[in-house]
């Protein structure tokens, strides 16, 4: 399996590609496709690509301007994805989700929302059967996320009381990966 990490380079080829060929049913920046790929890794069987990949576009691929093209972006795609198994299986503590970071009246603000819908995505796409009632609420931490829509932020705003929601994800996201791997 190969794991090298991308680089910044390489996230920001996915994020343009992204961009390019997206549209409001396909994953559209690196924070979702991130949490996607999560997901994907952390299922209860294998996806194949074959069911992966199209769903990134909404479930038809694009039409790209060529092979290389395609494959060039398949290639990073299968590089994140296998640091991402990689490094839950090897190093899980050191996961470290790709979450978006936004000025909020003076202070950074982490907003996971984008990486959270891209779990659920991923989760929807490894046709996940219902969770022991504990890890259902594992669950919910990354769900409730997602049903956010913070590209505005309102101007009352709890930064801490969200930032602390946001802190339980990754925990979350470690935990329901290994139950799922305990039962493969």
């Amino acid at each position: 399996m190969h794991a090298q990490p991308l680089t910044i380079a390489e996230f920001d080829l996915i994020e343009e590609t992204l961009l390019k060929y997206g549209d409001d049913h396909s994953v559209l920046n690196v924070a979702e496709l991130d949490g996607y790929f999560t997901a994907l890794v952390s299922s209860p069987t294998q996806v194949d690509i074959a069911e992966w990949f199209p769903a990134i576009w909404g479930g038809q691929n694009p039409a790209w301007e060529s092979a290389e093209e395609a494959g060039a972006f398949l290639d990073l795609c299968v590089r994140h994805l296998n640091t991402l198994a990689a490094q839950l299986v090897g190093d899980a503590q050191g996961f470290k989700a790709r979450f978006d970071e936004k000025e909020h009246q003076g202070q950074s603000v982490t907003l996971a929302e984008e990486w959270c819908f891209g779990y659920i995505r991923g989760a929807a796409i490894g046709n996940w059967p219902p969770l022991p009632a504990e890890l259902a609420t594992q669950f919910e931490k990354i769900s409730w996320c997602a049903e956010q829509d913070n590209f505005e932020l309102p101007a009352d705003l709890d930064v801490p009381a969200h930032q602390q929601r946001v802190g339980e994800i990754e925990p979350a996201a470690r935990t329901l990966h290994d139950y799922w791997l305990s039962k493969r």
